[in-house]
Formats: C-alpha cells, sequence, structure tokens
C-alpha cells in the first residue's frame, strides 16, 4: 500500500491565497461560565444546531447562522449522558450514539427540556477504560445507523465487540457489520450512502486513514477477532504481523485496504469526524467530496474517492485551517452551504489553543486555486482544478513534486 503526497504550483496567483479570501472562520460564543467540549452536532429546524459534550451535556443553540453571532442563546436540553459520539435529529427527537447505548431523547411537554429517554440497542460491553469509545452515524440508506467500537486502551479488547463495526437497525437490533477496528475517530457517509471511518495511527495502523466499511469487511486489526464467536459468524483473517495491506488483502479478499492513508504529521495525525459535501456548490467546487476534521492539528481536510475493481482509493488534501481546538465532529448544512464545527483538546494537545470551541465557516463566493480531484491512470494521475491553469507552467515538470511512502502491517 502506497501513500503519496502531491503538490503542485501552477498559477502565481495561487502562492498569494489566503484563506479568508474563500471561507470565513468565526467562533460561536458559547454559554458562559460551561465546559463545553464539544462532541457531536445535530442540524434541527429553525435554524436551531444541537450541540452534545463530552461531559454529557446536550445544548440547542439558536442564532448560529445570523450575521450578528452576539445574538447567539443557548438553552440546556438534557444532562448526565455518557460521552455522546454521535447525534442527529429526527422527527422531533435526538438520537444519540453514548459510551454505553444508542438513544432517544425527547421533549414531550413543551418545556425545552428532554423529558424522555429510550433506549433503543446497548448490546455490547464497556468497562472503565477510559478509551471504550462508541462512535455513532446518521442512518444510512436503510435506516441502519452504524456504530464504532473503540477497543479498550486502543490495545486490547476487554468488552464484547470492541473493535467491531455494528449496525442498529430501526427496531433496534444489533448486527455485527465489519471487524478489525482499532481506534476510530468518526464515521460518516458518502455520497452514495457507503460507511466510512476514521482509524487512528497505532498497532496494525502504519498511519492514520480513512476507512471503508463494507459489510462484512476486516478493517486489518485482529485483537477483537475472537467475538465472531458471540454471534456464531466466520471468524476474521488473522493477517501476519511485518507484512503489507496488499499481500494481506490478495490471501484474504475480505480484508479491505484503507481508502485514503494520511502521512503522519504532515496531513495530520488524529483524523476524527467525515461529512459528504452534497450541497451542489453552495460551499464550493468540491462536489461529493468529504470533509475530515483533524484533532491534533485543528484543521479540516479534503478527501476526494474513486473506486477501482470494486475498492475505494483516493486522495487526501489540506484544506481549512486555523480553529481555535481539536476538532472532533463537523456538520455542513447542505441547503445553506454553511460548516459548524466543534472540539476539545481533552488533555491532548492541539494546535488550537482553547480547551474547546464551537465554529461556523462560510464561503465568500470566491473560489480558491487549488487542485481539485486527483485520479489514477495506467501511467499516472490526472489532476483536475477549478479554473484553467496556466499551461507553460503546467507543461514544467518543475511544478510539481512528490513523495511516497509505504507502511508495513504489524502490531
Amino acid at each position: 500500500m502506497r501513500t503519496i503526497l502531491l503538490s503542485a504550483a501552477l498559477a502565481v496567483p495561487a502562492l498569494a491565497q489566503q484563506q479568508s479570501d474563500f471561507y470565513l472562520r468565526e467562533e460561536i460564543p458559547l454559554p458562559p461560565g460551561e465546559v463545553m467540549e464539544i462532541s457531536s452536532l445535530a442540524l434541527m429546524p429553525d435554524e436551531k444546531v444541537a450541540v452534545a459534550t463530552r461531559r454529557g451535556d446536550v445544548w440547542i443553540c439558536s442564532g448560529a447562522y445570523a450575521d450578528d453571532l452576539s445574538e447567539v442563546t443557548w438553552q440546556k436540553f438534557a444532562h448526565g449522558l455518557h460521552e455522546p459520539l454521535g447525534m442527529y435529529y429526527k422527527d422531533g427527537s435526538l438520537f444519540l450514539t453514548q459510551r454505553p447505548d444508542f438513544s432517544r431523547i425527547q421533549d414531550t411537554d413543551g418545556d425545552s427540556e428532554a423529558d424522555v429517554f429510550e433506549t433503543i440497542s446497548s448490546g455490547w460491553g464497556i468497562s472503565g477504560d477510559y478509551h471504550e469509545y462508541a462512535f455513532g452515524s446518521r442512518p444510512d440508506p436503510n435506516g441502519d445507523v452504524w456504530i464504532t467500537l473503540c477497543l479498550t486502551g486502543s490495545f486490547t479488547a476487554n468488552s464484547n465487540w470492541r473493535g467491531w463495526t455494528m449496525r442498529i437497525t430501526p427496531e433496534g437490533e444489533m448486527i455485527p457489520a465489519c471487524s478489525g477496528i482499532r481506534s476510530p475517530g468518526g464515521i460518516g457517509q458518502n455520497a452514495t450512502g457507503d460507511m466510512f471511518y476514521t482509524d487512528n495511527q497505532g498497532l496494525w495502523n502504519g498511519s492514520s486513514s480513512l476507512k471503508w466499511l463494507k459489510p462484512g469487511s476486516f478493517q486489518g486489526n485482529p485483537t477483537g477477532n475472537k467475538f465472531h464467536k458471540l454471534a456464531n459468524l466466520p471468524a476474521p483473517p488473522e493477517v501476519e504481523s511485518g507484512s503489507r495491506v496488499l499481500a494481506e488483502h490478495l490471501k484474504h479478499p475480505e480484508f479491505i485496504p484503507p481508502a485514503v492513508i494520511f502521512p503522519h504529521a504532515k496531513i495530520g495525525q488524529s483524523p476524527s469526524g467525515i461529512e459528504v459535501d452534497t450541497s451542489g456548490g453552495k460551499f464550493g467546487p468540491w462536489d461529493k467530496q468529504l470533509y475530515i476534521a483533524e484533532q491534533t492539528h485543528s484543521q479540516i481536510q479534503r478527501v476526494c474517492l474513486e473506486k477501482i475493481n470494486g475498492i475505494y482509493q483516493g486522495a487526501v488534501l489540506h484544506f481549512l485551517k486555523g480553529f481555535e481546538a481539536g476538532l472532533i465532529p463537523l456538520r455542513l448544512d447542505q441547503e445553506k452551504g454553511v460548516l459548524f464545527v466543534g472540539g476539545s483538546n481533552r488533555g491532548w494537545a492541539s494546535r488550537g489553543t482553547k480547551p474547546f470551541t464551537f465554529e461556523r465557516v462560510r464561503p465568500t463566493g470566491k473560489t480558491p486555486f487549488e487542485i481539485l480531484t486527483m485520479h489514477a491512470e495506467p501511467d499516472g494521475f490526472t489532476l483536475t482544478f477549478p479554473e484553467p491553469v496556466d499551461e507553460k507552467a503546467a507543461a514544467d515538470p518543475t511544478s510539481y513534486s512528490m513523495e511516497a511512502w509505504t507502511y508495513i502491517l504489524q502490531k
């Protein structure tokens, strides 16, 4: 498996570009005195945004779309949850994936506070280990919610189904979907409804990556393989330490290679939330691309994907930077072209210096000159740009530079 980092400078104006020429990054005021380590976001009717925190509170923000952010107001909707890492709004309810379960919360008496808390599914195990995170998606085209379960301590599997992805049906049935998970940071769909997650560098992951959760697939880390016995499923592959991804994929076709590997420290080092752009150009020309939040570098990366011989592959590109804390969730309002992000340092260092943040990004209407897509060809790569390039510069081989890495698949 080879990772390529390519840069291109094909027009003089590109060298002088500033992010603020194209995207306005604005902090949204938070409720005074509250610890808002933001872990989940959900868009609601009437331009309200639900914000869940790592410490278990859910707040409703009004005014987050306004030109004057000084008018933002907050209402606490719920408290006492357990580290919600995935939330969405549907039919008057908020649905949350938290550490022990997948739940629905509602306000049935109209006082703007949740009064009904319903557990839909809680079929996986938890312990007191701090790292047993559970990241939940929004519903897929079948209405199922996908939940990736981090390993215990990110190295072992001491609770049931650690290292697996589960599907939760609308009826609450829990179905094992994929194995081989290590340490997810987020989960989301592409434009066709296929599910992806971000996995972080460590055991069996030479560098952090974006991975396709093909149903029934193995994602590379065998630590949680033993749990196939809980559902009488076939055993996932036992890959060979010291081997390579391609070699093991050829031996075990159910082992799906990462769609995109992020070179460590060059393209961030802690990828988290995933959001697809189906805004039809309201947020720029990045149609159907994925935005990937980054915790350590306080950035958002951009991924363009293609499917070759039934397997996803693609390219990752730096996109937005300068956020005030480590980013975790992100949500794009596809109709209005407004991107909301939140995050927390949670004791880990990040380039953003604040302990937590809630921000929005709005396009100015101008398009940056940068690589739009990168497609693999039998003899190289085809790059596209949002506007015509300088022909002389495009013909000059010194306009491009490329570096490549390979990663050993090992413990």
